[in-house]
């Protein structure tokens, strides 16, 4: 195989797994840093836990995260059908073809014998049983219609040996090894089967898959002796970990491409993120864009160890996405957040201010909250060690900015700022106590898209004075309890 041709070879049974994404990104990398081929595969052979719209997830993921195939069901290639259910005569005809070799060999055995089979050390284990059928046994129940699968026949004796691209050298005692379903009673074949029959025929040179794929590939490399078929390099990768012990998992939630792009991080940042889950550029540069990770992508900093998924870190990474989007990238991104705003305000403005002050877009209905939800904050938000403020100081400074700001004729930033500045001098307070009692007099919060004066232009004078003398008449009834 002189050609790269790497294959993502999803099953349509939810949403799209971190896993998954990474997956297919590292595939993706590598065939176009080698001038080579990315091809979607739809492994939809188990039927039963099949959702329906989840290939249209597939589809909209890679579409979101920029990966897009050179081969597949939607795009068409010279080695198609490229979803799994269109290829079951293919299957057979090759299932048949193992049979017709003695390297498979058809199984009767009822679901009820199956789950009575363990090994000496409990775990479930076929015993072969239907092997050692003589052929007559054998013609006899399927001339009977006695429902079958077909199993792989596993040597008892010898070694396989393979060599994967992360991991190594590996060898495996055949007598370890299953003899796998190949194809199921009702005709479908297992992903062990399919799989190495897509990857052949559609001339896959590298396969990248998660590492709990690794003990099944000498089962894998049989077949292909057994076809007598070249076997592609292996790329195995690690587990992402939710912590040191445990797999990121549905179950626990956030685990999908999804749940994030939910919470409000971009695509670019997710996709950023997840290369580098398993994968060191040998360098400092954290931050990449999709041609630099084609760029810089190489197997050999793909590490066999484990990667802890840090939200705290994609969300540091997605503040750098955010701050470098241009401003009306930024204000088209942000403008559904705004639609639960009931008070209108410049929503220019308001994405001016926010673009550099948030880490994910779902900060920006907590930061603007304040907006139409302002009276019975707590008084204690003024007191400010850093700022050196209190209640006590908010009594003197409000109603002096209150007096000064009635008199601006021009309500913007830089004159609202000077009145804060020329009161701050006449009232003997430092700047940094006075701007801190005017932004919690006038929001009511902690946490704010900018300072005193833009939280004052961004409410308008009229709705600023209103607050203002809310606040000082909250401070006065305090202090007469």
């Amino acid at each position: 195989m002189d050609t790269v041709r790497t294959r993502f070879a999803p099953s349509p049974t939810g949403f799209m797994h971190i896993g998954n994404l990474r997956t297919a990104l590292y595939g993706y990398l590598f065939a176009k840093k080698h001038g080579g081929k990315f091809i979607l595969r739809i492994e939809d052979t188990d039927q039963e836990r099949t959702i329906d719209d989840a290939v249209r997830v597939i589809y909209r993921t890679l579409q979101l995260a920029g990966l897009q195939h050179d081969e597949g069901p939607d795009t068409g290639g010279d080695c198609g059908p490229y979803v799994q259910s269109a290829r079951k005569s293919i299957y057979l005809r090759y299932a048949k073809e193992l049979i017709d070799r003695r390297h498979a060999y058809c199984c009767f055995c009822s679901r009820e014998r199956l789950d009575s089979l363990t090994d000496e050390s409990g775990n479930r284990r076929y015993d072969k049983h239907c092997l050692h059928l003589s052929q007559e046994e054998t013609m006899e129940k399927l001339a009977a219609g006695v429902p079958f699968a077909v199993r792989q026949k596993v040597p008892e004796t010898g070694y396989t040996t393979f060599t994967d691209l992360v991991y190594g050298d590996i060898t495996v005692e055949n007598r370890e090894l299953h003899d796998n379903v190949l194809i199921k009673s009702d005709g479908f074949p297992t992903y062990n089967f399919a799989n190495v029959v897509d990857d052949h025929l559609m001339r896959i040179s590298h396969v990248f898959r998660g590492m709990e794929y690794l003990s099944s590939t000498p089962n894998y490399n049989l077949l292909y002796h057994a076809f007598g078929w070249e076997i592609p390099q292996y790329v195995h990768l690690p587990h992402i970990m939710r912590d040191k012990h445990h797999k990121l998992s549905k179950r626990d939630g956030d685990a999908n491409f999804e749940d994030f792009l939910n919470k409000g991080f971009l695509p670019a940042a997710i996709l950023n993120y997840v290369a580098l889950l398993g994968w060191n550029p040998k360098n400092d540069t954290e931050k990449f864009t999709i041609e630099e990770l084609i760029e810089h992508f190489d197997i050999n900093g793909i590490s066999k160890s484990s990667a802890v998924f840090d939200e705290v870190k994609l969300r540091w990474l997605n503040s750098l996405y955010v701050k470098e989007m241009s401003q009306e990238a930024f204000h088209a991104a942000a403008k559904p957040c705004y639609k639960t705003i009931d008070t209108p305000v410049d929503e220019v403005l308001l994405s001016r201010l926010l673009q550099t002050r948030i880490g994910v877009l779902s900060d920006i209905p907590g930061m603007t909250a304040f907006i139409d939800a302002f009276e019975g904050y707590n008084l204690s938000l003024f007191d400010s060690k850093d700022a050196k403020s209190s209640l006590q100081l908010a009594q003197t400074v409000l109603p002096a900015v209150i007096e000064e700001a009635e008199k601006i004729t021009v309500w913007e930033n830089d004159e609202i700022f000077d009145v804060m500045e020329r009161t701050s001098v006449q009232t003997g307070v430092k700047k940094k106590s006075l701007l801190w009692i005017v932004r919690i007099a006038v929001t009511g919060q902690l946490s704010t898209p900018g300072g005193a004066s833009e939280m004052c232009v961004l409410l308008g004078k009229a709705e600023s004075l209103r607050r203002l003398k809310y606040s000082l008449e909250q401070v006065n009834i305090n202090f007469q309890i």
